[in-house]
């Protein structure tokens, strides 16, 4: 009867290791089809970058376009230091601070997160482009009243065409979803700004 138990025994721990060994293998293998196709659906295609990465476009747009918001405070903040402006103009002046006060600040959160390529550096971006010239700025802070007033309209409605085409261009070859639909408000936000500037200028 013991030397019964011993075989039984002995027999169990036999199957017991063989289950074991066989247990292991299959997860050996399940963990290796695992990873292999976590492999694959964490890999991106060298030609889509990852969600949420900026390329060339979004870097230059954030950079141009916080350069152009700054101006367009700049002007903003003159003319509402100035005497006999009416009230709808300055309306607008208080309103383009209030919108592109927030907009500055998330772009240089943008900024500050991105990795920027060697030789991309903020500095050297071509900030240009929809910028009014240091003269018009100059001359703007030197008008008075209502020749203040239609200067600024005059200038901001130049202003916010070239804010326009810049977003236009982050929508077609910006990659990073935030950039783009941040574009996508401000070609509503200012197109509709553009054609109330207009509105006003007809009346003064």
């Amino acid at each position: 009867m013991k030397h019964k138990t011993l075989c039984v025994g002995a027999l169990a721990l036999s199957t017991l290791i063989a289950l074991t060994s066989c247990a292991a293998d299959q997860g050996q293998e399940a963990q290796a089809t695992s990873e292999s196709h976590g492999s694959e659906h964490q890999m991106p295609s060298p030609s889509a970058p990852a969600a949420g990465e900026a390329n060339a476009a979004d870097m230059s747009f954030a950079s141009g376009m916080k350069a152009h918001h700054e101006q367009a405070l700049e002007m903003s903040t003159d003319l509402l230091g100035k005497e006999q402006i009416p009230g709808e103009v300055r309306q607008l002046a208080e309103q383009i601070k209030s919108a592109q006060t927030p907009e500055i600040e998330l772009m240089e959160r943008w900024l500050s997160g991105w990795d920027m390529p060697e030789g991309m550096d903020h500095g050297q971006m071509n900030h240009d482009e929809g910028m009014i010239s240091q003269e018009d700025i100059t001359s703007l802070k030197e008008a008075t009243g209502p020749t203040a007033a239609k200067l600024f309209l005059e200038q901001m409605i130049a202003h916010h065409e070239g804010a326009v085409e810049m977003a236009e261009t982050e929508i077609a070859d910006g990659s990073y979803p935030e950039a783009i639909e941040l574009s996508k408000n401000i070609v509503e936000s200012q197109t509709q700004e553009i054609q109330e500037m207009k509105d006003l200028l007809s009346t003064l």
